[in-house]
């Protein structure tokens, strides 16, 4: 592109055929934004489809198709949305959005790693387009070759997207301010920075997500009626640095800092306002890392991912004490990250089977992350029997469909056996039900 602004013309419509326009009007790409536009429609109806396309000078865009959600005070009979995380170019092809697509979600809620930072290896199914990336440039152009995607431009184009990061949008198990290699702070910032700006840029976000340096805020709160709330969480940019040097290991002192954050404060007051002020029959916690305590050792001892809430004690007690002390309705936490699946009940004491469940999680496998997978990891049944919160576990690739109701949530776990070639089927690996007003899971 030049280093010059385009005017770039915009049209929603009621139909697909475009012919029964609603709204119309101009922005401007500039150089600055990579030639990216962020158009906000207001006076649009409630609860219904509409279609939209872009020109710019003598080009017109694929018509794509959008959602708006149900008006606030209005309960809609239910919503279908699906969710889905790490999706690394080089293991595998974005199949997961071709049968997510069939399946007409009123919207998709990515949970991180969209794109993947490393450089290139030889023998892989897809091969990244630079070395590692550290620069604006970089970033931008990594991003446009996961958008050269086919599946993935067309699930874009049909249906509205809720995106949180995860560490790969920038560096693998970043913390904040702190970089998981040798990168002075002040030079993981400065590449935070650009992966910052080259996210805003390529996704779906609204203005008020710009970013300015380093920092961009991303979480957020986005309603869908009176019938469920997701309450968007970004455990990256605050967290503090992984304890134990990070990776599985035992406990140590740091695990149980009460100072330990994945929030930061700021954020961690904020998500427990919107949940106290929250009227929603169902409280969505769309975010990246496995919240249960999963003991990967059977028998005495421990073996916990530092990575996850596992390493942060104090920060997950506090957040599983507020939704049982305040009673926080029908709380379902959806997850990313771990490139499997998991169906998890969540406890206030782990240890205690008598402990109140005081929700759910529901943890999604990767789109393609990690290659074709397993049907489970190795020594499955020593996890069971070390964590019987742990309702079911699979490692095969897809995602994950969810059906909310007033009365009910289902999760269909789909997943396909094999991403390292195109075409491959989908399948219903488990369904759950979570019944409004009772705890814990039940297999459907």
């Amino acid at each position: 592109m030049p280093e010059a602004a385009v005017i770039v013309e915009w049209r929603v419509a009621e139909d697909e055929g475009m012919k029964k326009v609603v709204k119309k009007g101009t922005a401007t790409a500039v150089p600055a934004l990579a030639h990216s536009v962020h158009v906000e429609v207001a006076g649009l109806r409630p609860d219904r489809w509409y279609w939209y396309q872009f020109r710019a000078g003598g080009e017109v865009s694929q018509v794509g198709r959008t959602r708006t959600a149900p008006a606030l005070g209005t309960t809609p009979e239910k919503l279908r949305y699906a969710f889905a995380s790490c999706q690394h170019w080089e293991t595998g092809y974005f199949t997961a959005y071709e049968h997510m697509a069939a399946e007409n979600p009123d919207l998709v809620v990515h949970l991180g790693d969209y794109i993947y930072e490393g450089s290139p290896r030889q023998g892989n199914p897809r091969i990244h387009n630079s070395n590692e990336i550290l620069s604006l440039s970089d970033y931008r152009n990594r991003h446009a070759l996961y958008k050269t995607d086919k599946p993935l431009q067309n699930m874009h184009a049909w249906a509205p997207w809720i995106l949180t990061w995860d560490d790969h949008e920038v560096d693998n198990n970043y913390a904040g301010d702190i970089a998981e290699d040798k990168q002075t702070r002040q030079e993981l910032l400065e590449r935070r920075a650009n992966a910052y700006q080259a996210y805003y840029e390529h996704m779906p976000l609204r203005a008020a997500a710009a970013p300015r340096g380093s920092g961009m805020l991303l979480y957020r709160n986005i309603s869908w009626g009176a019938l469920a709330n997701f309450t968007v969480l970004d455990t990256r940019q605050y967290r503090t640095d992984q304890p134990c040097g990070d990776g599985r290991k035992a406990p140590c002192k740091e695990t149980y800092d009460p100072a330990a954050t994945l929030l930061g404060a700021q954020q961690h007051a904020w998500m427990e306002r919107q949940l106290t002020q929250s009227k929603a029959k169902w409280n969505i916690l769309a975010q990246q890392v496995l919240m249960a305590k999963i003991d990967f050792q059977r028998g005495d001892g421990e073996l916990l991912s530092m990575d996850q809430w596992s390493g942060y004690e104090a920060c997950r007690n506090r957040v599983l004490r507020f939704l049982n002390d305040r009673k926080v309705v029908n709380p379902v936490v959806i997850t990313g990250d771990i490139h499997s699946n998991w169906a998890c009940d969540l406890k206030l004491d782990w240890k205690d089977e008598k402990s109140p469940v005081v929700g759910v999680e529901l943890v999604g496998t990767s789109i393609t992350s990690g290659g074709d997978g397993l049907d489970a990891m190795k020594g499955v049944e020593d996890v069971y029997a070390e964590n019987p919160h742990l309702k079911w576990h699979g490692a095969r690739r897809g995602y994950v469909s969810c059906t909310v109701t007033p009365k009910e949530t289902r999760a269909e776990y789909r997943t396909m056996p094999y991403v390292t070639k195109p075409g491959a089927p989908v399948q219903t690996a488990k369904r759950f039900v979570v019944e409004a007003g009772k705890s814990g899971l039940q297999r459907a």
